[in-house]
């Protein structure tokens, strides 16, 4: 709890410190206004019963002000710390971006357990705005309660015990946030799950094949199951944590009935006034609000400080970039021209919690200016081959050498400036088509040459046939009416930004073509073989182009046949036909296939 009010309180005091300032004394003075209220009801109170009417005038007014003032600070609090709430869950938003994107690595987008914990910080992170007002909800809350108390202990001293019973119901409160919070996470996965057949079920890409193949109800019952999974746990939680609530809640209603009884019976003894049994009254009253406020508020306090929790959860899921232990202090800058190449030495890597090792052991040379094709079957290791070469995951064992340069010697951001990639699954950025290419260079970003020229090394004339050319604007978020471009058009502008570099040491073009047809494909390899030479030229750099046609691939430099985690063959086309192995059968097959 109180890491949770430090952290509200630092995140808010940097957004906004003057509006915090305001907020705080208004707050303030909402808490003192309340119990002075019925102080001044008190004395109403005796100055009618003794006919005295101009102190009970006096006293009236002291009422309305009191009771004015509580209100309009809440209202004026409000609109002061409203805007700082909205900051504080922008900032977070743009942390957990920050944390997402601070590593150079993909393992926590892909890994199940982190991708879990990603979606509940998502989630939690929008309730943080609430957690402002309760902060300051319950620092006034606190005031009252301090006030109220020394007001109760002047009618009677035996009504201390009453807000010190106000304290079981909070502790109770915490319990019970405790059981609801464990039973949220027993049901993140079939949450998950679930949120997933939703966007499925209602997505305009999925739709036609859902209803070709009639699975709508299928899958609508596949997210009935998954959400009855969840929410009987989420259900059990709640009602554990509704035993505690109200528990916690009865003690202290049977102390209030004590403390009226108390006061009533003084008053008929004649050792206290009826003002006296009003205070009380109205104390009690006030006070029993304030436990149900406080019991509201020490929730909302233990989900805030439960996002912020889980923002250092995410942040310890990421990995940090490692280096080798003999890395210089300062990292290198990639050379400016390849000579050598690209070697893999002895590498072997496996995915976190997969059974074995997708690639064992690689030996293998990308020689500099060079064109190379990876092929082989689904699954066999290709993609993940491309993953290591641009630094998404570190080698468990061996290294990538570039130009005999251990990679992890390379400043990574200097080494992804000098790489450029198309992969199979490309980005889909909803800007105008010049940006949506343009941000292949981003110091290129608006220069409409530099686009055009990205656009026609990608053999691309899709922006021809954009209704607005490079002002379209794409997908469906613009409110001011947006094109949804076709899968093949997205692919085109992806190639397009993957072109946008001129001297890149590394280009990757991963199943570059799956929304083309073979002889369109065909076609889009010559042209980049084409700009493989600009590359080769310009920086010696390598072209690495992953597919699964291989009538595509035959004009590559080196073709390399991966299969059973390691590569098993070779060479060029030519080559490997003589060779007569996986690679020829693999070709005499789709030849006669297109046959």
């Amino acid at each position: 709890m109180l890491r949770a009010i430090s952290g509200l309180m630092r995140l808010s005091w940097r957004q906004d410190r003057r509006k915090m300032t305001v907020a705080l004394a208004l707050m303030a003075g909402n808490a003192v206004a309340v119990p002075l209220a019925a102080v001044a009801l008190r004395h109403l109170t005796n100055a009618a019963a003794a006919g005295r009417a101009e102190t009970a005038a006096w006293s009236g007014l002291a009422v309305a002000v009191a009771a004015i003032a509580a209100l309009t600070c809440a209202h004026f609090a409000h609109i002061g710390y409203f805007e700082v709430s909205e900051l504080n869950v922008l900032t977070t938003d743009e942390q957990l971006i920050e944390i997402s994107n601070g590593t150079p690595y993909l393992d926590h987008h892909e890994r199940p357990d982190s991708a879990d914990r990603m979606a509940l910080a998502q989630d939690e992170l929008q309730r943080i705005g609430e957690g402002l007002q309760a902060l300051l909800t319950g620092g006034s809350l606190v005031v009252s309660l301090l006030l109220t108390t020394v007001l109760l202990t002047l009618v009677h001293p035996a009504l201390v015990a009453l807000p010190l019973l106000a304290a079981l119901p909070v502790l109770a409160a915490r319990r019970a946030q405790a059981a609801a919070d464990r039973a949220r996470e027993d049901s993140i996965v079939d949450t998950r799950q679930a949120r997933h057949l939703f966007e499925l079920t209602t997505d305009a890409a999925s739709a036609k094949e859902l209803r070709l193949l009639g699975l709508v109800e299928h899958l609508q019952q596949r997210y009935a199951e998954h959400w009855q999974r969840a929410t009987a746990r989420i259900w059990r939680g709640e009602l554990a944590a509704g035993w505690w609530r109200a528990a916690g809640q009865g003690v202290f209603g049977l102390g209030y009935v004590a403390a009226l009884v108390l006061v009533v019976r003084d008053a008929t003894r004649g050792h206290a006034d009826v003002g006296d049994v009003v205070l009380a009254i109205l104390l009690a009253s006030q006070l029993n609000q304030q436990v149900a406020a406080a019991v509201t508020i020490t929730q909302q306090l233990v989900r805030s400080g439960r996002s912020l929790r889980r923002l250092d959860e995410v942040r310890d899921l990421v990995p940090q970039p490692v280096g080798p232990p003999d890395a210089p202090g300062t990292p290198m800058r990639p050379p400016e021209r390849l000579l050598e190449g690209i070697r893999l030495r002895g590498v072997t890597f496996g995915y976190p919690g997969a059974d074995g090792p997708v690639l064992r052991d690689v030996d293998l040379l990308l020689p500099a200016g060079s064109t190379v094709a990876i092929v082989g079957e689904n699954g066999a290791g290709k993609t993940t081959l491309v993953k290591l070469l641009n630094r998404f995951y570190e080698p468990d064992r061996g290294a990538i050498l570039i130009d005999g340069v251990d990679l992890r010697h390379f400043d990574l951001a200097a080494w992804r400036e000098r790489t450029t990639a198309a992969f199979q699954d490309y980005a889909r950025p909803e800007l105008t088509a010049r940006l949506a290419v343009g941000i292949g260079d981003l110091p290129r970003v608006t220069d409409d040459d530099a686009v055009r020229t990205g656009l026609a090394r990608a053999h691309s004339d899709v922006v021809d046939r954009l209704p607005y050319g490079l002002d379209t604007r794409l997908g469906r978020s613009h409110a001011d009416g947006g094109v949804d471009a076709s899968g093949g058009q997205w692919q085109q502008l992806a190639l397009g930004r993957a072109m946008m570099r001129d001297a890149p040491l590394l280009m990757v073009l991963d199943e570059p073509a799956s929304a083309l047809d073979a002889a369109a494909e065909h076609r889009l390899f010559a042209r980049f073989t084409d700009g493989a030479a600009r590359v080769a030229a310009d920086s010696g750099g390598v072209t690495v182009f992953v597919s699964h046609r291989l009538s595509t691939v035959r004009s590559a430099d080196l073709i390399i046949v991966i299969g059973d985690g390691g590569v098993r063959e070779m060479g060029t086309h030519d080559e490997l036909i003589r060779l007569d192995g996986v690679y020829a059968t693999l070709y005499a097959t789709q030849a006669t296939a297109y046959r």
